[in-house]
């Protein structure tokens, strides 16, 4: 893995879906495009590019430079308390889990004060400076200032974990944080705060085959690893539910990294859904000939169509047995993640839209500790790989 080449590397080329997506996440959810980038693993400057790209300047806006003293000095002003609520809310979604008693919100400014000013978190947390200083004055054990200090690094790992995390990724999200502990007293300290994973769904099955369609051959035999990037993909589709009908979801991961590739959504379950997710992989990744592209008997995967778009990429088709979910396992456990930790209920097609780019390309991708790769995130994973 680390001995791959330099020259190896090719330029991500993103599909308009995604960089639309990027752009919502700035424009109407006022995330800052430092954080977006972060979260995306996408340059600040392409970020910029794109925003500027979904719509025009108006003639009046500040950044036209069109703007008196007065202006200037009160866009100054505006930015300078901008600055400060940003890092209030910075601090208030970091202590998003901690407002159940007054007791954790106090140790979450013993945590923090080295980040930020006390008394500037004790007004974000809706406590008092005065409070804070009697709270620490309280005699207790070491081990319970351990076990206390600890709790507020658990229920912070849990929060970044969109609540979905069991104790082997808090776990792990505390030793990347660099805090040393057994994962039988963070298991211990949840189960004390009440904080679990979500359990797993059932598989359910939802191919549908053409008896007709066209069979590759197995190639993969249920062994899900690959030894470097787009060597062997594997994909799917699922459905969601919302009172408009259905949402189909169509992805492809990569076995190397767990990570999703391409994706796309659709009112309808049919060919084009499949092709869009696998040209979305395609235009981003950029695969050399001789990928393995694995899935099960689906009659989009056996159309004409769908394999032809496999020659022109040089990829190499493989299918599950027929009714054998555990061929295509990776593909199923990735779909029951989502669907537990998102849910799988949508106010409107468009609502699903929205969040699964935030839970596949911010979460997912960008930040979700994954089993299969050492608990780190599958962006992670190929940072450090490359």
């Amino acid at each position: 893995m680390s001995e791959r080449k330099k020259t190896d590397y090719k330029r991500p080329s993103y599909t308009p879906e995604f960089k639309a997506g990027a752009v919502r996440l700035i424009v109407e959810e006022g995330r800052a495009v430092s954080q977006v980038a972060t979260e995306l693993g996408v340059s600040q400057t392409a970020l910029r590019e794109w925003v500027v790209a979904s719509k025009s300047t108006p003639s009046g806006d500040p950044e036209s430079g069109a703007l008196t003293a007065s202006e200037r000095a009160e866009l100054a002003r505006l930015r300078r308390e901008n600055r400060i609520l940003t890092q209030e809310r910075e601090i208030l979604k970091k202590a998003a889990a901690f407002f159940a008693r007054e007791s954790l919100r106090f140790a979450f400014v013993a945590a923090e004060k080295a980040t930020w000013p006390i008394r500037m978190i004790c007004r974000a947390l809706q406590v008092s400076a005065s409070g804070y200083y009697a709270w620490l004055s309280r005699p207790e054990s070491v081990r319970s200032q351990e076990d206390r200090r600890l709790k507020v690094f658990i229920e912070a790992a849990h929060t970044r974990g969109r609540g979905a995390y069991g104790s082997p990724r808090v776990h792990a999200e505390l030793k990347a944080n660099g805090i040393k502990t057994s994962r039988k007293r963070v298991a211990r300290l949840m189960k004390d705060e009440q904080l679990f994973g979500r359990p797993r769904r059932r598989w359910t099955r939802t191919t549908s085959s053409d008896p007709q369609g066209a069979i590759a051959e197995n190639l993969l035999n249920q062994r899900f690893s690959a030894l470097a990037p787009d060597t062997a993909w594997v994909g799917d589709v699922t459905f969601l539910a919302n009172p408009e009908g259905w949402t189909y979801l169509a992805v492809i991961l990569d076995l190397f990294s767990r990570k999703v590739v391409g994706w796309a959504t659709s009112k309808t379950n049919d060919t084009a859904l499949a092709l869009a997710a696998l040209n979305m992989a395609a235009q981003h990744r950029q695969p050399k000939p001789g990928l393995i592209h694995h899935t099960d008997r689906g009659s989009p995967y056996a159309s004409a169509d769908y394999r032809r778009r496999l020659t022109e990429l040089g990829a190499v088709q493989s299918m599950s047995r027929k009714g054998n979910c555990y061929d295509n396992a990776v593909s199923e456990s990735f779909f029951g993640t989502l669907k537990t930790e998102l849910g799988e209920r949508f106010e409107s097609h468009s609502d699903a839209q929205r969040r699964l780019f935030d839970y596949i390309e911010v979460f997912y991708n960008g930040t979700r500790r994954h089993s299969a790769i050492g608990y780190q995130s599958p962006r992670a994973f190929e940072r450090l790989a490359a």
